[in-house]
């Protein structure tokens, strides 16, 4: 990752930052609590990291790149869980108290302690070629909804469920382990609305009044996820005028679309002419935001970011990392989204809504 010192904060977070800004959404615990001991919260998180350790030494032991992966991935389990129960027993620990900011990033540098860099490469890989055979289809099928409102609805409900493609979620690691995952399946499947935050109906109330002339794009996961869902909802905004901003991870992190894949992602979709399915793509820009984690803290984007995002008047933050676990309140200086899909029952008991439910918060800007 770039280096601490080329970091600054995200342009249009709303001042004072300091005293404003929490990147953690759920609080882990309060000045209250006894330094020492470990709140219910924080335990409740680190046993989920701590369950989904074995999916993720699976996929580290199937890592052709590593020498010895199936001994270094063992390692690197038993490892992380050494630092996970340390915590339990002591949250000052291993820099904490923990948060999942926290809880991420060591898990981040016990792999790479190893020499995992990219465990899920190739599973990024094939789920990128899939995604992109099927790019032309969905955007057909939008493209031939007449109605604005009904179109908008059809795009933000394909990044919803193309954001269910996510391996850091134990249950659905599993589930794509077993059966593979099917976009337009679950474009069908969503659960029904209103979701636990459904501010839909007032973004497409509002949809056809705006003229956003810049939009940040936070993305989430590779495969369906950006290709599928965060794509065509992009060339809508190119389409209706808005130069847009995708931003993505400096290194690999789970199945996340890094900003050299993205790169890569988008010249493959372009035709000879430069353009997204007769759209034309000058106006889309790919951004490294600097950040190593599924979760952000939006005090620290890469410099490149910064200056791209400066004079947005939208931003969005997609998935249950970056929209949800952090972020979900953050205060910006222009209209915001924070959209993705809720894969943790930790997640959906604390928001009071179901697993596998969906999020879509929107908050326009008003400088009065």
């Amino acid at each position: 990752m770039e280096s601490a010192s080329s970091m600054v904060p995200f342009p249009l977070l709303m001042t004072p930052i300091e005293s404003t800004y929490r990147a953690c959404t759920i609080p882990y615990r309060f000045d209250t609590d006894n330094p020492r001991k470990a709140t219910p919260t924080e335990i409740l998180w680190i046993d989920l990291f701590l369950n989904s350790v074995p999916s993720f030494k699976k996929r580290a032991e199937s890592d052709d790149t590593i020498a010895d992966a199936p001994a270094k991935a063992e390692k690197f389990a038993q490892r992380y869980t050494e630092i996970l129960e340390d915590l339990k027993k002591d949250p000052q620990s291993h820099g904490g108290p923990p948060d999942c900011i926290l809880l991420c990033r060591l898990r981040e540098q016990v792999l790479r302690e190893f020499g995992f860099q990219d465990i899920f490469k190739k599973v990024k890989e094939d789920e990128n070629s899939k995604a992109i055979s099927l790019f032309r289809d969905v955007v057909r099928l939008n493209d031939a909804i007449e109605d604005a409102g009904k179109r908008v609805e059809s795009l933000i409900r394909g990044i919803l469920a193309g954001n269910i493609f996510d391996l850091g979620s134990a249950q659905l690691a599993e589930v794509f382990a077993r059966d593979g995952m099917s976009f337009l399946a679950s474009c069908q499947s969503l659960v029904p609305r209103p979701w636990v935050i459904d501010d839909l109906d007032f973004f497409k109330a509002k949809w056809s009044r705006k003229s956003w002339k810049k939009a940040v794009i936070f993305v989430d996961n590779s495969g369906a996820d950006i290709i599928l869902g965060i794509l065509p909802f992009a060339r809508e905004l190119l389409r209706l005028g808005t130069q847009v901003v995708l931003a993505a991870n400096d290194l690999p992190s789970i199945n996340d679309v890094t900003y050299s894949e993205l790169l890569e992602i988008v010249t493959k979709l372009k035709d000879e002419k430069g353009q997204l399915m007769g759209v034309d793509s000058s106006g889309l820009l790919i951004a490294n935001s600097g950040n190593d984690l599924p979760v952000i803290d939006l005090t620290n984007v890469s410099q490149e970011l910064a200056y791209l995002a400066a004079d947005a008047d939208l931003v969005i933050l997609e998935g249950m990392g970056r929209g949800i676990e952090t972020n979900l309140y953050a205060r910006l200086k222009c209209d915001s989204i924070k959209i993705g899909m809720v894969k943790h029952p930790e997640v959906a008991q604390f928001l009071g809504g179901r697993l596998y439910d969906c999020v879509f918060k929107y908050n326009e800007f008003s400088s009065g």
